[in-house]
């Protein structure tokens, strides 16, 4: 039976680690990361030290290329990580995020 938390994705996510860089508002250097599973409206970031929940982020993902995104924190959990809401994306980049889903789900 699906939990609550996966009824509210609106899509559903590929358990995939790529590197992402976090950009915080008001802070000077990234924040290093890796995602637990991308999906193309949001991915779950594993970090110790996660940013609260509402916290707007651009990321850097990298993908087969780079990929900029601006999204939004909306699940924190201490010392394990954040789950991130995509808002805005490039066409050409959620075109190359879709493509890199579709090769990892066939794989």
């Amino acid at each position: 039976m699906p939990t609550p938390e996966h009824e509210r994705r609106e899509r559903p996510r590929v358990k995939v680690r790529v590197p992402v860089e976090l950009f915080v508002e008001g802070s000077d250097s990234p924040i290093r990361a890796a995602t637990a599973d991308v999906s193309l409206s949001g991915c779950y970031i594993e970090t110790m030290f996660p940013l609260a929940i509402g916290t707007t982020v651009e990321l850097k993902l990298q993908v087969d290329g780079t990929l900029l995104i601006l999204g939004k924190v909306i699940t924190c959990d201490p010392q394990v990580g954040n789950g991130i809401q995509f808002s805005k994306m490039l066409p050409e980049d959620i075109e190359e995020l879709r493509a890199f889903l579709q090769a990892q789900q066939t794989e």
